[in-house]
């Protein structure tokens, strides 16, 4: 997928500039709080642009710089390749977390989706 896959940014740029929709995207990740998360459609669905691919570019792309472990896949388990990281951030967030059974590959636990998952309220400023 190229950068072109984003979104429109309705313009020109400076050539070492983000893209618009990146920057929106980072922002959303900024504002979810320690031990909450967002999946990458509720992340789209809170810009009112794009959809859960185009926000899971953004943070292949970009997402380093803002704590990317806070968006996630809806099905709760943890970035592939990330995991161990990830885990470290989420249990000092005290993020909630399902503990994977004895069977489960690697024993890496998921997100607890119905409780750990923020829905952006208390922040509804910029919200589209």
């Amino acid at each position: 997928m190229s950068q072109e896959s984003l979104p429109s940014d309705g313009g020109p740029g400076h050539p070492d500039a983000l893209p618009e929709y990146a920057e929106r995207v980072l922002e959303v990740t900024e504002l979810i709080p320690p031990g909450r998360v967002m999946t990458y459609g509720d992340v789209a669905e809170w810009l009112g642009e794009g959809g859960p691919r185009q926000v899971g570019r953004v943070m292949a792309l970009y997402g380093g710089a803002v704590p990317w472990w806070r968006v996630v896949r809806a099905d709760g388990v943890l970035l592939p390749g990330h995991e161990r990281r990830a885990l470290g951030h989420y249990r000092a967030e005290g993020t909630p977390l399902k503990e994977a059974s004895r069977a489960a590959e690697g024993h890496v636990p998921r997100l607890d989706m119905r409780r750990a998952r923020w829905d952006g309220g208390g922040h509804t400023e910029g919200h589209t």
